[in-house]
């Protein structure tokens, strides 16, 4: 896979309009971010961006789609997932139940083999899709559209590249990211039944793939190495905490709120913060304060009484844990 020129990301708001399940939300990159994603791009390796739950991790990817004019395709990663699931999917089952209802019937040796193809039951996984797009959908027609197909932005076109993230890969066993140490490092991987490599055409511009992890598992050292990782952190002096919450919720919300709510939410959880922090536990974050913005927003309209709202409500989002008195 070859890179084309790494263009500047803007550091302006960007409007990100819903896509599949994905709400329409809104985006600033900072520019340690956006250094982080031409790096990778330049680099072509994977980005792994570490952080807090909720904390924007996952909208960094679509972002860097939507500025870069890229594809976004999006895979969750749970517990059971294989590193093969990236890849392609192959439905056993459907197969399976095939061949007991041609049994029943009369059919051909010729009909059956046919019928029973493997190909007819191979679903392309993310990776296919942005490694090969023009590939993946063929194998997509072929295999019955068993699974969903992306569904690329108005005018898109292969040639103008694809962002791909992997959400949450902290949640799988080490068999995941380790499989992926081959498939991302060469561009290529194998399905049985093909009888070539899945690798992007040449000239094609390379994936950006992005990883989050919110660290709830250590992930392989081999694989952290293969990556550029990004550790996105709120500020740890109180007045800048405050200001770059205050600058976050005002992205969201504009003057929806005044400047005291927003200054109050964002101190009140400081001290939440810290208080959970001196237990031992997860300090509400950014996700925390947004949310309470929005109940605050969401129930009070006129923006001139939401201040007296905010005391009866903040606790509801930003104390998630038992108090300690």
């Amino acid at each position: 896979m070859n890179t084309t020129a790494i263009p500047d990301l803007p550091l302006t708001s960007i409007p990100l309009p819903q896509r599949g399940s994905w709400p329409a939300a809104v985006h600033r990159f900072d520019e340690e971010s956006a250094w982080a994603v031409r790096a990778a791009l330049a680099a072509q390796r994977p980005l792994l961006v570490r952080g807090e739950p909720d904390s924007g991790k996952s909208q960094l990817a679509r972002a860097a789609a939507e500025a870069l004019g890229r594809l976004f395709i999006a895979e969750v990663v749970h517990a059971r997932s294989e590193s093969q699931d990236l890849q392609w999917r192959f439905d056993a089952l459907g197969r399976l139940g095939d061949a007991q209802a041609i049994g029943a019937g009369s059919h051909t040796p010729e009909e059956v083999r046919q019928r029973l193809a493997p190909g007819n039951y191979l679903s392309p996984g993310a990776l296919w899709w942005v490694f090969d797009w023009q590939s993946a959908f063929d194998q997509h027609q072929l295999g019955g559209q068993q699974s969903a197909r992306p569904q690329p932005p108005a005018g898109w076109q292969p040639g103008q590249g694809s962002v791909l993230l992997i959400d949450e890969i902290d949640k799988a066993e080490a068999d995941l990211p380790n499989g992926l140490l081959e498939t991302l490092g060469n561009g290529a991987f194998t399905v049985p039944w093909l009888e070539q490599a899945v690798s992007a055409p040449p000239g094609a511009p390379t994936p950006l793939v992005v990883i989050t992890t919110n660290e709830e598992r250590e992930l392989p050292a081999a694989f952290v190495r293969r990556c550029l990782v990004l550790n996105p952190q709120l500020p740890k002096n109180q007045d800048d905490f405050i200001a770059t919450l205050i600058a976050r919720g005002t992205l969201h919300f504009g003057e929806r709120c005044t400047a005291e709510v927003y200054r109050e939410a964002a101190g009140q959880l400081w001290q939440d913060r810290q208080a959970a922090e001196d237990q031992g536990l997860q300090g509400p974050g950014q996700a925390e304060y947004i949310d309470l913005l929005r109940v605050v927003t969401a129930l009070e309209p006129e923006p001139q009484k939401q201040a007296a709202l905010l005391g009866k409500v903040q606790g509801f989002t930003l104390r998630k844990h038992p108090s300690s008195n």
